[in-house]
């Protein structure tokens, strides 16, 4: 049980990121308590009132004003507004958790990062599939030396939407970071750059294939890592069936999931999560034999560990309370960032493009 004082927090945005992969989590762990959401959206601050009772606030300006009242702010507001309002939360005072994409750009990361350590504040890139179930049994068996060397790795985040949905993540602006490069790459890659490290070249093929789409449904990034392994990371809205979400190969042997971490289907039921620490289960996949080992000998199913966001949420409250590191170190994400700005500059000019 924590000493430390509840971390006062507020959540700017109460869109599907807000609803189901914030507020659920920031009220399953005890270290956070939350005291506001920020929307000016009539129908998102019924949803509020609805599910949780707390404060809306009309804007951040009313935040920023009242920062005192408040330790951390968690930014899950459009793309476009990510670096504005972090830069506004740090000259505030307060820690800062930015949804992922944080930026377009290495160097406006860099300058984020330069002003959270100029006002001895944290800003933390939400990175929550770094706690699916099949990453970690992935990394535990990279560790345990159990694949051998890495060759490969294969990285799929794929879903079935032909026709376009709408909103600001279909938009053609480029200020907006809108495509699946920037929604569901920075996922992929961002594991790949944790289990392989650092990134030394990026080739990218960005598509607009739904009709009348502005922005890119249909992904391929290669990355070359200074290791010497290479990642492939396949995004698209064209999978009807899907392929394996991750396929790793070794000098020693195959690693093969199938299927998604069940974290957001469950959220996407009950938009609830059980209290970390409680005996509720959480995490637990339906279908444990969706993963597995080959090897010279035999095929073997992995045991998996079930995934939990929670965790991302235990470490930044110990980060914050200076008892341990960021659950996602700035450097990173401005890593993280690097590629992604790389990628989509070799897929406009069709060039590999150092990092």
């Amino acid at each position: 049980m924590t000493t430390d004082e509840p971390i006062r927090t507020v959540l700017l945005g109460y869109g599907l990121g807000g609803r189901l992969f914030h507020a659920p989590f920031i009220r399953a762990v005890p270290d956070f308590e939350l005291l506001g959401v920020v929307t000016a959206n009539p129908d998102r601050a019924a949803q509020v009132k609805a599910d949780l009772d707390v404060p809306v606030i009309a804007s951040a300006n009313e935040v920023w004003k009242k920062a005192d009242q408040y330790d951390l702010a968690v930014i899950t507001t459009s793309n476009v507004a990510h670096v504005e309002l972090a830069h506004a939360a740090l000259d505030s005072g307060l820690h800062v958790v930015v949804d992922k994409p944080l930026c377009a750009e290495a160097a406006t990361a860099r300058e984020l990062a330069g002003h959270a350590e100029s006002v001895g504040r944290l800003i933390v890139t939400f990175q929550n599939r770094r706690w699916d179930d099949d990453f970690l049994a992935m990394s535990r068996l990279v560790s345990e030396g159990r694949v051998g060397d890495v060759v490969r790795l294969e990285s799929r985040f794929e879903r079935w939407r032909p026709s376009l949905k709408g909103g600001w993540r279909e938009s053609g602006d480029p200020d907006d970071l809108g495509g699946l490069l920037y929604d569901l790459g920075p996922h992929v890659i961002d594991q790949a750059l944790l289990l392989l490290g650092p990134a030394e070249r990026v080739y990218a093929e960005v598509r607009v294939v739904r009709p009348g789409g502005l922005t890119s449904d249909d992904v391929f990034v290669a990355v070359t890592h200074q290791s010497g392994a290479i990642s492939h990371h396949w995004c698209s809205m064209f999978a009807a069936e899907p392929a394996p979400r991750l396929r790793l190969l070794g000098t020693r042997g195959t690693f093969t999931s199938w299927g998604m971490d069940p974290q957001e289907d469950a959220l996407r039921i009950a938009a609830r999560v059980p209290m970390l620490g409680s005996p509720e289960p959480w995490g637990v996949r339906e279908t444990p034999d969706d993963v597995s080992l080959a090897t010279d000998d035999a095929r073997q199913f992995i045991e998996l560990e079930p995934g939990d966001y929670r965790e991302f949420w235990a470490q930044l409250a110990n980060a914050i309370n200076g008892h341990g590191p960021s659950p996602v170190p700035i450097e990173q994400t401005i890593a993280l960032t690097a590629v992604l700005e790389a990628a989509h500059e070799s897929a406009a000019t069709g060039q590999t493009v150092s990092v």
